[in-house]
């Protein structure tokens, strides 16, 4: 009897669910879970994690003392609120957590080194181990030099928003854990750009993660790849024996549904035969390589103003929240 996609895809890559939805993802089943500010602000507002908002904003309250604003609580719980979600989902999967710094910071080393160490100091006092959790980081040349710095604290990060073979190299270069490659983002870029839609292989944002991958088997990279941000099963299917994949409930739910043979479209064994040229990327390559490559520099931008949009939102909802549990009746 064939077995489903989902259960094939699972025997050559580590399967991520890509979400906030603690209940998705336990219907899942996934090895790992990543969140990002998009996902966790979705999550806050449904009404089942409304007590884990309500958890975090009071806890904040009582930590600052009864004088302390509104403002300045709402803020405390801002910070929290992703370990919160990545604690629960923690209890859930078995592997690992992404957590991420916030957006505002990627182009600031320093305040990125400050913020992840903050966020690995609360699943410390949680008593979960490092080994468990990523700290999810923009693949901008101030966030790698930050990334750098914890790999070599035995703080292990996932890069993100990653576009461009020179940011996937200088994250290995860096000696990351991991980089989330944004398959159907770069997609998105080239149908906008060029008017054309793209299938299977042709997909650019497949072309893009299956040049990094070989890239990083050829020349014997620890750093794992882990496509992201996909648009249809067709992307999921061409990456199949990718190290990881994050794929949004919906999807994994459409991949369980197929039963069809799911052959192997990466594999590292190969990749070491492939005629590659090898880059070596400073500072000076990788913001010329990112000038020249439009679409990385367009989307990179964009998923940091994104994400950096979300996060205002996500303190507006903490600041609303916490005024309506401050009201008689908006506790109940």
């Amino acid at each position: 009897m064939p077995t489903t996609q989902l259960e094939q895809l699972r025997a050559m890559t580590v399967i991520v669910a890509d979400t906030g939805d603690i209940q998705a993802i336990e219907k899942a089943k996934p090895q790992d879970a990543t969140t990002n500010p998009s996902l966790i602000t979705a999550a806050t507002q449904m009404p089942q994690y409304q007590p884990i908002l309500d958890g975090v904003l009071l806890d904040a309250k009582k930590k600052l003392g009864g004088n302390a604003s509104d403002d300045a609580v709402a803020k405390l719980a801002f910070k929290h609120l992703a370990v919160e979600f990545g604690k629960r989902i923690l209890a859930i999967v078995p592997g690992r957590v992404s957590t991420e710094v916030d957006a505002r910071l990627s182009y600031d080393t320093e305040a990125t080194l400050q913020q992840a160490h903050e966020i690995i100091a609360q699943y410390d006092s949680a008593g979960i181990s490092r080994e468990r959790v990523l700290i999810k980081i923009a693949s901008t040349w101030e966030g790698i030099r930050a990334a750098e710095v914890l790999e070599k604290e035995g703080i292990h990060c996932n890069l993100t928003l990653l576009f461009g073979l020179h940011q996937a190299i200088a994250c290995a270069e860096a000696g990351v854990t991991l980089i989330s490659p944004f398959v159907g983002r770069i997609l998105d870029w080239y149908k906008k750009d060029t008017g054309k839609d793209y299938v299977g292989a042709d997909d650019p944002g497949v072309q893009s993660v299956t040049k990094i991958y070989n890239y990083f088997k050829k020349f014997g990279y620890k750093t794992q790849v882990m496509g992201a941000s996909f648009r249809n099963i067709g992307e999921i299917q061409e990456l199949a024996g990718c190290d990881l994949l994050t794929i949004s409930p919906s999807l994994i739910a459409e991949l369980a549904a197929k039963q069809e043979p799911l052959p192997r479209k990466l594999d590292a064994t190969l990749a070491k035969n492939l005629s590659i040229e090898k880059l070596a990327i400073d500072k000076a390559t990788f913001d010329a390589m990112h000038a020249a490559d439009r679409m990385a520099h367009d989307k990179l931008k964009e998923g940091i103003e994104g994400f950096s949009a979300a996060l205002v939102n996500l303190e507006s909802i903490l600041a609303k929240r916490l005024a309506e549990l401050a009201s008689p009746v908006g506790a109940h």
